[in-house]
This record gives C-alpha cells, structure tokens and sequence, in this order.
C-alpha cells in the first residue's frame, strides 16, 4: 500500500483534494473561518502542530488566517505557478501536505503575513491556556 493510499483510507475526500492534490475548499465554507476558541491547529493529515489561536485573525478572506506559525519550521514555504499567478505555498513539514498560501498581506503589527490555509486541512486541539 502506497503513502497516497494511506492518506486516501484517513481524510476525507475533500480532505485528500486539498492536503495531497493541492486543492483550495469554497471562501467561507470551512469549519475554521469563524472559530474563536483557545488552542492549537494541527494539521489534519499527520498531525503536526501548526498554528496557535494566539495567531489567528479574520482577514476578510474566507479560510482562516495566521500572521505566524506556532513555531519556525513547522512549515515549508514553495513558488506556486499554478493558475496563471505566482504565489507562495504553505506545506506542512513533516508530511508536504498542502495547507494553503502565505501572502504580505497581514497585519503590519505583527509580521505583515497573512497565512491563508484551508480549513479542511487543519484539525483544532482546544487548550485553555493558548
């Protein structure tokens, strides 16, 4: 059994479309747009903690936005030709599932990055401290 078949029998199909083909869900239709709780987004394919709800805030957008990850590394940054524009993809680390874009586009306050990732492709582990 290959790697993609693994991912095949755990996500969902819209979850596989996105994390493993690259796939962009509906603005304003995932589960994380609106989500206010305290905690941390992981992501939804391996696992791995990506962003904290400290770093979360509502660009308007449609997918749930970050000014930064939870911590350096956590991420791999790659140039995204695709769709007649150049962009920057947001991978995660451990599994190169694609998460979403990073765009200059965030707060000034803070980084200035406006990290623009799929809801399906995030889980929420809810933490009363974050």
């Amino acid at each position: 059994m290959s790697l993609n078949d693994d991912y095949k029998n755990k996500l969902t199909s819209e979850q596989y479309a996105v994390l493993r083909e690259g796939g962009t869900e509906p603005a304003f239709s995932g589960e994380f747009v609106n989500h206010k709780e305290n905690g941390v987004y992981t992501c939804a394919a391996c696992g791995a903690e990506l962003f904290s709800s400290k770093d979360k805030f509502d660009s308007g957008s449609g997918w749930p936005s970050f000014d930064d990850v939870i911590e350096s590394g956590r991420v791999d940054l790659k140039e995204d030709r695709s769709h007649g524009m150049v962009r920057t993809e947001v991978v995660c680390k451990v599994c190169q599932s694609h998460l979403g874009h990073v765009f200059d586009d965030g707060p000034k306050e803070t980084t200035g990055k406006r990290f623009c990732i799929n809801s399906v492709a995030l889980d929420f582990d809810k933490k009363d401290d974050e």
